[in-house]
């Protein structure tokens, strides 16, 4: 069976618009860091942000990775930090896990902003 991965990124996106505290300014702030610095800094400005919303998008992304693709995931258990340091021994996954996580948080934004506007909320 084939998986098609923009659509799980737009069900990543999706479940990281739903969290508490994750609002269009984390997932802005957390899409530059990831295009600017990469996936180690990405993973790293969440876990120093601290907050709820940052520690669900962290969370949520991890275990995102962890499951694609199917039968190869891009990470393996345990601390994410060394998994991330063994995902960076191959530029090629590297740059895959990036380019999903690119795609989650871009969807994930959109979600925010549709959550806002369907509530009255700023857009």
């Amino acid at each position: 069976m084939v998986q098609n991965l923009d659509v799980e990124c737009a069900k990543l996106g999706q479940r990281l618009a739903e969290g508490d505290g994750v609002d269009e300014e984390l997932v802005n702030d957390a899409l530059t860091v990831l295009e600017e610095q990469g996936v180690y800094a990405f993973f790293l400005y969440l876990k120093a942000r601290g907050r709820e919303g940052a520690n669900h998008v962290s969370t949520t992304c991890a275990e995102f990775l962890r499951s694609v693709p199917q039968g190869s995931p891009l990470l393996d258990g345990g601390d994410v930090f060394n998994s991330l340091q063994r995902l960076s021994q191959n530029l090629d996954d590297l740059l895959f896990a990036r380019d999903l996580l690119r795609q989650a948080l871009v969807y994930g934004r959109y979600q925010v902003k549709a959550r806002g506007a369907s509530s009255g909320g700023r857009r």
